[in-house]
């Protein structure tokens, strides 16, 4: 069984800043993606008019929690 191994040839330090940069740039590409697809789909369910359903829907929410008080 041949195995093949790469011998390491950076530093600690550059090991932890190049994997800090690449969490860094992960992050803010998932951000900007989440927010690209969000806007999409918003855009999507204003065309259909399924955003006045939801606004009402959050309003009997909100409407229920405050007429009905949390027992103690």
């Amino acid at each position: 069984m041949v195995q093949n191994y790469q011998k390491v040839t950076l530093s600690k330090k550059q090991i932890i800043i190049n994997n800090f940069i690449g969490g860094i740039s992960w992050a803010i590409g998932a951000t900007i993606g989440a927010a690209i697809i969000v806007t999409i789909i918003t855009f999507i369910l204003k065309e259909i008019n399924v955003i006045p359903f939801i606004g009402n829907f959050t309003s009997q929410i909100t409407n229920y929690v405050q007429t009905h008080p949390k027992p103690h």
